[in-house]
């Protein structure tokens, strides 16, 4: 795989779950029957609410998850290791900052922190905020809580991202990148479900990049799922939603089926079975399949996010309906931030390079 295709399914990925997280962030909480006296049979294919095109904590925290990843590469390009699940954390102290402050601290934190637009609350989750507020275990702890709610899987596609094609074999790469995924779920979510989930979509995320069809990375994310101990329940949502795909019809009674999406195996069976539903590359085909993951009774922005995702990394940029991508809140800042996670992990050197930058991508993304 060359770049240009890399660096298009990197945005891809960043941008439709953008895109389906503001679409289905209006009628979470609503039910079926509303959605379709409001918005006919065939779902919510395009933004409302009062904040037209908003997104939620789901996308801002995959932006964290991404800017946490890339100091995580400065850090290994010091010679300091690779370990990204502590500057994850650390990012995701910085997006709670968003969530009590009234705008960026008068601290050199880096260039995303001063991004004001993402100082808004946007109904984060509880268990999150919990987690990481006053009373959060030190640094590096996992959560004190048992939940497995979806607000671990909903922002964990990012370390699916890194170009884990580059190596040699893809066992390895499956490993960490579903371990990374499911220690940061927990810094948050202490649920064995709720950190399996996240690694399993990170798995699916990764071979999707890497080039493989949706069956095929599923084959993969459940290969190394049943590797870990307490996988059934994320197993069996996977596999319902995969029959469901091959068997039922596309509606939203079937996606109801699978659950309301507000724990974490429900909320990436439902993204997966709309994907499935409409694999073909194309604005059409991925419209249609994030109006069907959000268009039900439960947690629709996640797993409207969460099919974005999936969808993004499949088929690259091109393919997030343009009629929604052009106006989703924060566009530029995502799509920066993914070109600048590109240029990190495959361009390290050049940034590096004192003798010409002086330091200012380190100062772009402090304390690696």
């Amino acid at each position: 795989m060359d770049l240009v295709e890399y660096r298009s399914r990197v945005r891809g990925c960043l941008l439709g779950g953008a895109v389906g997280d503001a679409l289905g962030a209006p009628v979470e909480f609503t039910g079926l029957a509303a959605i379709r006296e409001r918005f006919g049979a065939a779902g919510v294919r395009e933004f409302t609410g009062g904040v037209h095109g908003a997104i939620t904590d789901d996308t801002q925290m995959t932006l964290w998850t991404v800017e946490g990843l890339i100091r995580a590469g400065v850090r290994r390009d010091r010679g300091l290791g690779f370990n990204p699940v502590g500057p994850v954390h650390h990012a995701y102290f910085r997006w709670y900052d968003t969530q009590v402050l009234a705008g960026p601290p008068a601290r050199g934190g880096g260039w995303l922190q001063d991004e004001r637009w993402l100082y808004a609350r946007r109904a984060p989750g509880n268990t999150c905020m919990g987690a990481l507020g006053r009373d959060a275990p030190h640094f590096g702890a996992a959560a004190a809580n048992d939940s497995k709610g979806c607000g671990g899987v909903m922002r964990s596609a990012p370390f699916g991202l890194l170009p884990y094609w580059r190596n040699s074999g893809p066992a390895e790469p499956d490993r960490l990148a579903f371990q990374w995924a499911a220690d940061a779920a927990g810094l948050t979510h202490g649920h064995p479900t709720g950190k399996l989930a996240s690694g399993a979509l990170a798995v699916l995320i990764a071979r999707l990049v890497a080039g493989a069809g949706l069956e095929a990375a599923l084959d993969a994310a459940m290969t190394e799922l049943a590797a870990h101990e307490h996988h059934e329940e994320t197993t069996r949502a996977l596999r319902h939603a995969r029959a469901a795909a091959a068997d039922r019809p596309a509606t939203a009674e079937t996606v109801e089926e699978l659950g309301g999406g507000w724990i974490a195996e429900e909320a990436l069976a439902i993204a997966v079975f709309a994907a499935l539903k409409h694999p073909e590359p194309g604005p059409d085909a991925f419209l249609n399949a994030l109006a069907l993951a959000v268009s039900h009774s439960g947690d629709s922005d996640s797993t409207g996010a969460i099919c974005g995702n999936i969808l993004g990394a499949l088929h690259g940029e091109p393919a997030v309906p343009p009629e929604l991508a052009f106006e989703v809140e924060g566009r530029a800042t995502i799509l920066v931030l993914a070109d600048d996670f590109v240029y990190e992990f495959t361009s390290p050197q050049r940034l590096h390079d004192e003798s010409r930058l002086d330091g200012r991508w380190r100062r772009r993304y402090p304390g690696g």
